[in-house]
């Protein structure tokens, strides 16, 4: 293949190309593809994947949306509003439930820092574990399924 222009909407790119344009591996591209989240690559009459250089920006588009806490079903299904024409409001709402499942891991979090912070302090540091606040709360909370 003659070397890159990524500015050529038409050129396409192999799988290497696309991975080392979108910084992200080879194993990523096919692990995408493999969960619907990019598109069926064209492919060349050996078999070998040709994408399209707006595979690019849908990689970036994922990574990114990753970053925001999104998990691969959310991201494709903002990829398909994108896609298939959904709405704004449908994007708000996904965005809104994502919004409150972080409130609650922060809250989750919070409490949980606050236990350990406390049984830090309640632990002097010296001497055997066996006698240990910490581990004892530990040890001591066995019927609870948290």
């Amino acid at each position: 293949m003659s070397k890159l222009k990524p500015h050529d909407p038409g050129q396409k790119l192999t799988i290497g190309a696309l991975a080392k344009l979108a910084a992200v591996g080879i194993d990523t591209v096919r692990f995408y593809e493999r969960r619907d989240l990019l598109p069926a690559p064209d492919r060349t009459t050996s078999g070998y994947r040709l994408y399209n250089q707006d595979t690019v920006a849908r990689i970036h588009f994922i990574r990114r949306a990753k970053r925001l806490g999104f998990t691969l079903d959310e991201i494709k299904t903002l990829l398909r509003l994108q896609d298939y024409g959904g709405t704004k409001a449908e994007v708000r709402d996904l965005t809104k439930h994502k919004l409150a499942e972080i409130d609650t891991r922060i809250n989750d979090l919070e409490r949980m820092r606050a236990v350990l912070q406390a049984l830090a302090t309640s632990c002097s540091g010296r001497g055997n574990a066996d006698s240990c606040p910490i581990i004892e709360a530990i040890a001591g909370s066995s019927g609870d399924n948290s």
